[in-house]
């Protein structure tokens, strides 16, 4: 698939996305955004596709929307902001809900939307060099992108709220103390350390991973026993599943299952 503002391969059942408006400082703006969700509904659809590596080209990750676009849209602005989030949360949807994990690797400064995607993913990577801020206040906006269901919950309420009302910057060290990434890795290693995890990932249980995410999406508001419901709903379909048919058999065989992603 090719786009202008995003590059996207898919290569042994691992697709490669990255935000690719360098001179832009990799922000949104509506084609961009559209291109974000065409590629999240082809990862949502494919089956071949069995994990997503998130990334950004030259020296940022994702500066959040594009500002100097918005201040353009003279009254119609209100109008073009409310289509880009739309679209946005529509692609952070199927981010989230789709089988495939999600692996960010933050190669630089993650702002607004983009510090959004990188909480909305499985797994966050970042490069020393890499920094979080969530922005939106400082420019008189509130949130989008998802950022006030996933950071509360990487963070807790009375952090988030510093994060979004101060618009505090903390470095790559500081968003891995406070649980916002996974890891934090010399920047000449990111990537490769980035892509041996998702290929790790994308040789996984597939259908196993999807149930582990939507399960954790649910926990957040269901109650106690629709959610021990939901489990043995998850573990027992599961069981009909090649993969999971595998896994007990490479368990009982002691050897390491060969998961296919069905």
């Amino acid at each position: 698939m090719v786009f202008e503002n995003l590059t996207f391969e898919v290569k042994g059942g691992l697709a490669r996305l990255t935000f690719n408006r360098p001179n832009a400082a990799n922000s949104f703006n509506l084609d961009m955004i559209r291109e974000f969700l065409e590629a999240a509904t082809i990862c949502s659809k494919d089956p071949a596709i069995r994990a997503v590596l998130l990334t950004g080209s030259g020296r940022f990750f994702n500066a959040g929307g594009d500002l100097k676009g918005f201040a353009t849209a003279g009254d119609q602005v209100s109008k073009l902001v409310a289509e880009v989030a739309d679209i946005l949360h529509a692609a952070i949807s199927k981010f989230a809900r789709m089988n495939a994990p999600i692996v960010a690797a933050v190669n630089g400064p993650a702002a607004g939307a983009g510090m959004s995607v990188v909480c909305m993913a499985d797994f966050a990577l970042a490069a020393e060099s890499a920094s979080f801020t969530m922005a939106y206040t400082a420019a008189g906006l509130a949130p989008d992108g998802s950022s006030t269901y996933f950071l509360p919950r990487l963070v807790g309420l009375r952090r988030a709220r510093e994060l979004m009302l101060t618009n505090r910057k903390l470095s790559a060290a500081e968003a891995h103390a406070w649980g916002i990434v996974d890891r934090v890795v010399p920047d000449e290693d990111l990537m490769a350390e980035a892509d041996k995890l998702a290929r790790a990932l994308a040789s996984g249980p597939t259908l196993a991973f999807g149930a582990v995410k939507n399960l954790l999406l649910s926990s957040q508001n269901a109650a106690f026993e629709d959610q021990l419901d939901a489990e043995t709903s998850a573990i027992s379909s599961m069981t009909a599943t090649s993969d999971g048919r595998e896994g007990v058999t490479a368990f009982r065989e002691k050897r390491r299952p060969n998961f296919k992603g069905a």
